[in-house]
C-alpha cells in the first residue's frame, strides 16, 4: 500500500511505503474492490493527502491533516445498489430498543450515521430535521445512529444525545451504538453517513445531502438527498450518479 503526499514546502508529489513509514487502520473491509484505509501519521509531516489502494480500481480518500490535529475529513465509497440493509438492536434516546424492522417505512429507510460534535454534522442538522419529516409523508422513515467512542468527544454521550434530540426536536429515533458492531457491520466511515433504502430493504443511496461540508450550503442548494430518497420512495431505484458524503472520520473504540 503507497500513499501519495505532497509536502507544504513542495509542488513535487512523493510516493512512500505505507509499511515503512506510518501505521495504517483499516477503515473498511466490505468494499467490493478493495479496502479503503485511514493512514495514522506518526509525525504530521502534511497538509493534505490522497490515499489509495490499488485493486484494479483506485478507491481513494480525502483527508486533512494539520499539526497535532487528528480531525480527519473523509468521503464515503460509491453505493453498493441492491446490497440488503443490517438488522439491528439499538437503545434510543427515548428509552426504546429499536430494531430495522421498527424503523422502516412502506416506502422505505433512511438510516444516518451521525454525532453531535462534527461540524458537518452541525452545518445540516436543520436540514436533516427538514428532509426526513417531508420524506416522511412519502413513506420514508429515518433513523439516526451515533457509533462514535464518546470518551474521545464528550459531546457525543448518550445524555448529550438525549439533550440535542430534545432541543431540535428529532422526529425519527437517535440510537447509541456503543460496541460499534453496527456501524461496522454496515460499513460507515464518516459522519454524516446516509444509507438510504428502498421499501424492500435494498440499498439505492449513499450519498450526501447536499453541498454543505462545514458550512451550510445556500438555501437555494440542490437537496441531493432528499430528490434522489423522494425518486426512491417512487419507483424502488436511486439515482445512478451520485455525489458522496463527506464528514468527520468515526471514532473507533481502538483509536482512543
Amino acid at each position: 500500500m503507497y500513499i501519495l503526499y505532497k509536502r507544504a514546502s513542495s509542488r513535487r508529489y512523493v510516493v512512500l511505503n505505507l509499511r515503512r513509514y506510518y501505521s495504517v487502520f483499516l477503515l473498511n473491509s466490505h468494499l467490493k474492490s478493495g479496502a479503503a484505509i485511514l493512514v495514522l501519521l506518526k509525525k504530521p509531516v502534511v497538509e493534505s493527502a490522497w490515499v489509495c489502494q490499488y485493486t484494479g480500481l483506485a478507491i481513494t480518500m480525502q483527508y486533512f491533516v494539520k499539526r497535532g490535529n487528528k480531525m480527519v475529513s473523509l468521503e464515503t465509497p460509491v453505493c453498493d445498489f441492491g446490497k440488503p440493509a443490517i438488522d439491528f438492536d439499538l437503545p434510543g434516546v427515548d428509552g426504546k430498543n429499536w430494531s430495522l424492522a421498527d424503523c422502516k417505512g412502506p416506502n422505505g429507510l433512511l438510516i444516518m450515521f451521525i454525532c453531535n460534535h462534527c461540524p458537518y454534522v452541525k452545518a445540516i442538522r436543520e436540514r436533516i430535521i427538514r428532509d426526513t419529516l417531508e420524506l416522511k409523508e412519502k413513506g420514508i422513515n429515518s433513523v439516526a445512529i451515533m457509533a462514535n467512542d464518546p470518551s474521545q468527544y464528550e459531546e457525543d454521550s448518550f445524555e448529550n444525545m438525549k439533550k440535542i434530540s430534545d432541543q431540535y426536536r428529532f422526529s425519527f429515533p437517535y440510537l447509541i451504538d456503543s460496541t460499534q458492531q453496527v456501524a461496522r457491520a454496515y460499513g460507515a466511515v464518516c459522519t454524516p453517513d446516509f444509507f438510504g433504502y428502498n421499501a424492500d430493504l435494498q440499498l439505492q443511496y449513499r450519498g450526501r445531502l447536499d453541498a454543505s461540508r462545514k458550512d451550510t450550503a445556500p438555501e437555494d442548494a440542490r437537496r441531493d438527498l432528499f430528490e434522489a430518497m423522494s425518486q426512491v420512495s417512487e419507483t424502488g431505484q436511486g439515482p445512478r450518479e451520485q455525489i458522496p458524503s463527506m464528514g468527520c472520520s468515526i471514532k473507533w473504540l481502538d483509536e482512543s
